[in-house]
């Protein structure tokens, strides 16, 4: 059975327990759970957050990127070390958490370019440090979830075609793919093969608007994203992200220059697209 979960992104980066007013409003709305970037060093906040999100019988997903310091298809050992290292960090958080999904592009360094077409080495790299990483995970109930993102933010793996081969270059039962609607309209040619080849691999769904506002008020061809994803028979998470400058740091390190739409019509009016959308499918089916 799909679970509906929502990025707090919109509002802020963080874990501590200034989030927990928002869980506690998402709750509410009629989420299943939230998704949380991994990223502050104050370790105490996940186990809060979990004792929290428990207390509401919420759940959690979670994000991570790297930097160019933890690139694991840069030419240096060392840095391809730190992102491995960097990872098995995050691993650890989502096991405070209780996440049991860590997704996003952490196959490479975000917004980091060789000015090149990527390489079979750089291939190579990214997938024997993911299965290191896929070992490390394989003793938790963690699965990593490799994004495919649009070419203006990675170079590494922008289709569902590109995520699907190095998935299967990677080879580990822990590491596998999500599918995120806002990059895929950007690079995919048809939703419906996209969503068939990464099928045999797909954990997680990010659903996002093409400008990140709210799902059903852009352009992504809504109908045909779900009734693909009711065709493989998807039972995974559907979160919705969308970013905002709410946490200023954070929107310049990703390029939001502007706001998309409010945060609290995003999360409404988002819940109620994929609950009816959900709902159809089942009425069809």
């Amino acid at each position: 059975m799909n679970k509906i979960g929502f990025n707090l992104l919109p509002w802020s980066a963080g874990t501590s327990s200034k989030v927990f007013p928002l869980v506690e409003r998402l709750k509410e709305i009629g989420y299943d759970g939230v998704e949380l970037l991994l990223g502050s060093p104050v370790l105490a906040e996940y186990a809060a957050l979990s004792t929290h999100l428990q207390s509401l019988e919420m759940e959690a997903t979670a994000v991570l990127v790297l930097g160019k310091d933890e690139n694991l298809i840069s030419p240096d050992p060392a840095i391809r070390a730190r992102g491995l290292d960097r990872i098995k960090w995050a691993i650890d958080r989502a096991n405070e958490l209780g996440a049991k999904i860590i997704c996003g592009p952490f196959h490479s360094a975000h917004g980091v370019f060789s000015r090149a077409a990527p390489s079979t080495e750089e291939y190579q790299w990214s997938a024997e440090n993911l299965h290191q990483a896929g070992e490390y995970a394989a003793s938790t109930e963690v699965v990593l979830a490799l994004e495919a993102v649009n070419r203006f933010e990675t170079y590494l793996a922008n289709t569902m075609d590109q995520l699907a081969d190095l998935v299967e270059q990677t080879n580990h039962p822990s590491v596998k793919a999500m599918y995120d609607t806002h990059h895929a309209h950007i690079e995919e040619k048809s939703i419906a093969e996209a969503i068939t080849r990464i099928a045999p691999h797909l954990a997680h769904v990010h659903i996002s608007e093409n400008d990140r506002g709210t799902p059903g008020k852009g352009l992504v061809h809504w109908e045909q994203v779900f009734q693909s994803l009711a065709e493989i028979d998807f039972q995974g998470w559907y979160t919705i992200e969308s970013f905002s400058r709410a946490d200023p740091d954070f929107a310049n390190a990703i390029n939001v220059w502007r706001e998309y739409s409010d945060p609290w019509e995003i999360a409404e009016k988002g819940y109620e697209m994929i609950k009816g959308k959900l709902l159809k499918n089942q009425m069809d089916n």
